[in-house]
């Protein structure tokens, strides 16, 4: 009996994937690059579509967190003696206004088993070791995709180990780099627009702007190329949504809120003309001094 206890999950992932792999076969070679990459893609894309509930918790989560900041600034003040105490108040307070400190991690910690489990499989087409419900011939069929002639199962530690240790190192470093910069930009994107500038998480927010990136380029020397494909995809997927989500329900008191607001104004005035003529209508013009020609001395009449 294994002793694997995400040995369920590989199963599905894996199950997941080859579904893919047999479904994008009828427009490419089984073997091919495009094959295995385009199941993994469409693996990202199934995911995150389970996980929608769970990120539209994290942005309600987010919300209520910066509304309540006032109040929790207030309980460390006057509880920064007594460390239980103060760690009473924010429980009961987050408890009344059902808030989840933790919700904005919710999808990360979600994705993180599916992303170990995936990797396991990717490692165990390097090692030829079956995981799940794969295959004899469909190891073989990954051991021969190639995306831009490295191997989906090379990584950059191990690119010796591949046919063409060249082709390995560059694939991963270009996608380390961009599973890298997505991450940095995500995280910015969410500070710049979308945080009012007088929420005191900001600092926190911006520590791990550059933690997060840093942490995700050191470990990438270590990704299959399938799997730094599946983390660049999903952070591509987290961008378009978070844009989304940030235009049109911003924060209130943010950068992105005042653009919302003057979207909308724009486009109301585009709809009805005269709202603008009556905006112009209530700004006092200013008031034009006639000048009163000066009477002349009899001389000079």
């Amino acid at each position: 009996m294994s002793l694997n206890p995400l040995v369920w999950l590989e199963t599905a992932v894996s199950w997941v994937l080859v579904f893919f792999h047999s479904l994008v076969s009828n427009f490419f070679s089984p073997d091919s690059g495009w094959a295995w990459g385009l199941a993994i893609v469409l693996l990202v894309v199934l995911i995150r579509i389970l996980l929608i509930p769970l990120f539209v918790k994290q942005i309600k989560s987010q919300r209520n967190m910066q509304i309540i900041q006032p109040q929790v600034k207030e309980i460390q003040k006057k509880y920064a003696g007594d460390r239980e105490r103060q760690s009473q108040e924010l429980m009961k307070l987050y408890k009344d206004t059902g808030t989840n400190p933790l919700s904005s991690c919710l999808p990360i910690i979600a994705q993180a088993p599916i992303f170990f489990a995936l990797f396991h499989v990717l490692n165990g087409i390097a090692q030829n070791k079956l995981y799940g419900v794969m295959t004899a011939d469909l190891m073989q069929s990954a051991r021969n995709a190639k995306v831009f002639g490295a191997p989906i199962y090379g990584t950059f530690t191990h690119r010796a180990e591949t046919d063409n240790p060249t082709a390995t190192l560059w694939v991963t470093l270009v996608l380390i780099a961009l599973m890298t910069a997505t991450t940095f930009l995500t995280q910015r994107q969410l500070i710049v627009k979308n945080t009012a500038p007088n929420n005191p998480m900001v600092q926190q927010q911006k520590i791990l702007l550059y933690v997060f990136p840093l942490i995700f380029a050191i470990s990438g020397i270590n990704f299959p190329v399938g799997v730094l494909l599946y983390w660049f995809t999903t952070n591509l997927w987290t961008m378009g949504q978070q844009f989304y989500v940030i235009r049109n329900s911003p924060q209130p008191g943010t950068p992105a809120f005042e653009a919302f607001e003057a979207r909308k104004q724009a486009k109301a005035v585009k709809q009805n003309p005269e709202l603008a003529a009556t905006e112009d209508s209530e700004t006092p013009e200013p008031k034009t001094v006639r000048q009163q020609p000066k009477k002349k001395p009899k001389k000079k009449r």
